[in-house]
């Protein structure tokens, strides 16, 4: 099979595309023909090095979230079947890069997929895993008073595009930052109020509940009302201790039931998910630049 290794720390020419033996599905696993494969931050931060947990030597494989359908089931594996439509994430965290969805194949555990509903195209469903969940678990890190007021920032981007839709959906009061030029996109999300980018956060607040998805750190910071809490998705700096603001950061956490709840609302329309660009595998570099880049208007997706 095919995959996409980082060879060594380092920018994006450190991407390469390997050939490495098919695996093979043992008791317990399943193998999955990846037909889509998100491009995260995440991967971007792996690729430079180093990052939590200790550093991953090269050579190792890059990516979380991914769709595709089971080319074959390991033995004690009941309730899938080859052909079925699946879809997961790579806990990395775990993995540290022997397993990857940069790849034409991959080994998964059960506990990785879940299924893909009918109509739901690959490239959607691989956006699905890491932000939402991420979103889904910042929003009960927060646990805002039912009809307060909410700041996102990034709602242009995966985190805090779902976090300001199932915030509204709770129904509290969101108001989002969006990027540049992407405040028509983010208003349809259902929240209060829209922020342009270029206006930054200077006349907004003190509000209860901040999540900083960006993250933008102390702008996000001077938002928050003093006793309320900041959720980031980064560690950013802390916040003056007489202020009384409770500071988090959302680690990421695989959730099966959740995220098999998440993907079908994605499939029935409740949840809304946006694909900037599909690309080759071996185009993986390109993508990383795109995402360093920033700007983008949803998620690059690696199709082998």
């Amino acid at each position: 099979m095919r995959a996409v290794a980082v060879t060594a720390l380092g920018g994006p020419g450190v991407l390469a595309v390997v050939e490495r033996p098919d695996p093979v599905a043992g008791p317990g696993e399943i193998l999955v023909r990846v037909r889509a494969a998100a491009v995260h931050p995440a991967d971007v931060a792996a690729r430079i090095g180093p990052i939590p947990g200790g550093p991953v030597e090269p050579p190792f494989l890059l990516g979380w979230d991914f769709a595709g359908d089971v080319a074959a089931v390991g033995d004690g594996v009941p309730g899938h079947r080859t052909g079925d439509r699946v879809a997961g994430m790579v806990p990395w965290y775990q993995t540290r890069g022997s397993v990857g969805a940069y790849a034409e194949l991959l080994v998964a555990r059960p506990d990785w997929l879940v299924g893909v509903p009918d109509g739901l195209d690959p490239a959607e469903a691989a956006t699905v895993g890491l932000n939402a969940l991420t979103a889904r678990r910042a929003l009960e890190m927060m646990s805002p008073a039912p009809g307060s007021t909410v700041l996102v920032t990034g709602a242009s981007g995966g985190v805090g595009g779902f976090a300001a839709q199932l915030a509204a959906r709770a129904g509290l009061r969101v108001i989002a930052l969006a990027s540049t030029d992407d405040e028509e996109w983010v208003g349809s999300l259902g929240v209060a109020e829209v922020v342009p980018r270029s206006a930054g956060l200077a006349g907004v607040g003190p509000v209860p509940a901040v999540l900083d998805a960006v993250p933008l750190g102390p702008e996000a910071a001077a938002a928050v009302a003093d006793g309320g809490t900041l959720v980031s998705t980064r560690p950013v700096p802390p916040i003056d201790p007489e202020r009384g603001v409770r500071q988090e950061i959302v680690l990421i956490r695989l959730d099966r039931p959740m995220l098999a709840e998440l993907m079908a609302e994605v499939a029935d329309g409740r949840l809304r998910t946006r694909v900037a660009a599909t690309l080759p595998l071996a185009e993986a570099a390109h993508a990383h630049r795109l995402v360093e880049a920033g700007r983008l208007r949803g998620k690059i997706v690696l199709v082998p």
